[in-house]
């Protein structure tokens, strides 16, 4: 832990007023190049983020936590920051994973509160903070993550002319069904390990940086098909509609009925799902970080599950049953 960035890191530090006799421990990393460490002095804590200015860029951070938490969301406040050297020191927003406290008891309630969080989100301004859009070109460079990083490096399959048509196709019709969606505030990441159990303003909100504007369905099927826990079809549809009902009263939806809100969302899941397979094989094989192939089963299942339901994703339904599943032994860390 203590290599030249750890060092920097201290000696920043060191340099701050506020700080006397503390103590650092690692507190979390994430799929990126940032690390975050929690400081702890006089029985309060703090979150230090040390993001190598090399590798990301800090700005859109501070600016989205400001302006997100002026509209009443709970995001991290940045209390110190040093861009050049990419490192923020972050108001604690504790350390309870909505993953680890998720449960039949508590699930109602808790996804209740991130989906009246998310509303917040969503009645911003389309144009807000001038987010990036989430454009034709981004949607599909996401999904051939899934071409080349989890069929050709993770299964070592041969993705042939015909293939690739194949796939061209069936990532046209998820292109399409995108960008026919209102165009709201998109977090990208809102699921249960981004968002916090807090006693107040509950969820907390992290992992924000990426922001863009694009579909209206995308953050609330990363929410409800969250990629490390999963819940029975008919009990998320049940979440969707009710959320369809409240974004309706709310303004966010104006000339849509339940089943194309309901279509939306499963086409978007399989949009986010297969970049997540992609994502998912790129982080072990270029980043070191096996644990997520872990996860790998259960997106692959919300693929095959949304595929069977539509036949305009059939193709891509064949093509998994002939070119993936035949591959699935324990040395993929597929079951």
């Amino acid at each position: 832990m203590k290599d030249e960035r750890y060092q920097a890191m201290q000696q920043w530090l060191d340099n701050m007023e506020r700080f006397g006799q503390y103590t650092i421990e690692p507190a979390s990393t994430d799929a990126s190049f940032r690390r975050y460490f929690r400081v702890r002095q006089d029985g309060q804590s703090w979150i230090v983020m040390d993001a190598p200015p090399a590798n990301e860029d800090c700005s859109a951070f501070v600016r989205i936590a400001q302006a997100w938490r002026e509209q009443g969301l709970n995001l991290p406040e940045v209390l110190e920051q040093d861009l050049s050297q990419g490192l923020l020191l972050l108001s604690d927003l504790g350390q309870q994973q909505y993953l680890s406290v998720l449960n039949e008891q508590t699930v109602d309630r808790l996804y209740g509160d991130a989906m009246s969080a998310l509303l917040v989100l969503q009645t911003c301004a389309p144009d807000f903070q001038n987010l990036p859009l989430y454009s034709e070109e981004l949607l599909y460079d996401e999904m051939d993550l899934f071409r080349e990083w989890f069929l050709a490096e993770h299964l070592k399959v041969k993705v042939t002319p015909s293939m690739t048509a194949t796939l061209d196709r069936i990532f046209t019709v998820l292109i399409n069904s995108a960008l026919e969606q209102p165009v709201v505030c998109v977090h990208r990441d809102y699921h249960s390990r981004n968002l916090m159990r807090c006693d107040k303003n509950n969820p907390g909100i992290l992992d924000f940086q990426d922001a863009v504007t694009g579909p209206v369905t995308y953050d609330l099927v990363s929410l409800l098909r969250d990629c490390y826990i999963a819940w029975p079809r008919q009990r998320i549809e049940n979440w969707v509609l009710g959320y369809y009902e409240l974004a309706v009263q709310s303004g966010i939806l104006q000339h849509q009925d339940e089943q194309t809100f309901l279509r939306w969302f499963d086409l978007i899941g399989v949009q986010r799902h297969l970049k997540v397979l992609g994502i998912f094989a790129r982080l072990n094989y270029r980043d070191g970080k096996a644990a997520y192939l872990d996860d790998l089963p259960l997106v692959l299942a919300y693929v095959m599950d949304v595929c069977q339901r539509y036949p305009e994703l059939a193709d891509l339904h064949e093509l998994i049953l002939q070119h993936v599943e035949p591959l699935l032994t324990p040395a993929t860390l597929l079951a």
